[in-house]
């Protein structure tokens, strides 16, 4: 088990937990509702590899890109949704903003967020998949 992933784990599941509170002064609460539903699925995922951890067959360079690709992954993820939701950032978003767009900022940074995540996520989820190989 790897437990620094389980303390990252429980941290986002309590911002995410704490940010619903804040979805009625959302600018586009469909996305801040988004922001909190990631947040705990990412939070579930984090504890699940950490509790397989033993289970990868890599070196240790390799087990620590994976858990940091897993966390940027989880927390861009969150975080990109809840800046979206709250500012109303919503180009990369389209379906959940329901077409709002927000200042260039916002957007800028939901955009390099989100964007990244699908990048990240796909290496993790490829190192991983790698990692519990058969021998």
């Amino acid at each position: 088990m790897n437990t620094s992933l389980f303390r990252w784990a429980f941290a986002l599941i309590f911002m995410s937990l704490i940010g619903a509170f804040f979805v009625p002064l959302a600018a586009i609460p469909r996305l801040a509702v988004s922001a909190h539903t990631i947040g705990m699925m990412s939070g579930l995922l984090l504890i699940a590899i950490g509790a397989i951890w033993t289970h990868f067959r890599l070196s240790d360079h390799q087990l620590l890109w994976l858990k940091w690709l897993w966390i940027y992954s989880s927390y861009a993820n969150w975080i990109g949704c809840l800046i979206g939701g709250m500012l109303g950032a919503g180009r990369t978003t389209p379906v959940a903003a329901a077409g709002m767009e927000g200042g260039a900022a916002a957007e800028a940074a939901v955009l390099v967020l989100l964007g990244s995540v699908g990048v990240v996520a796909v290496f993790a989820a490829g190192l991983s998949w790698w990692g519990v190989r058969r021998g």
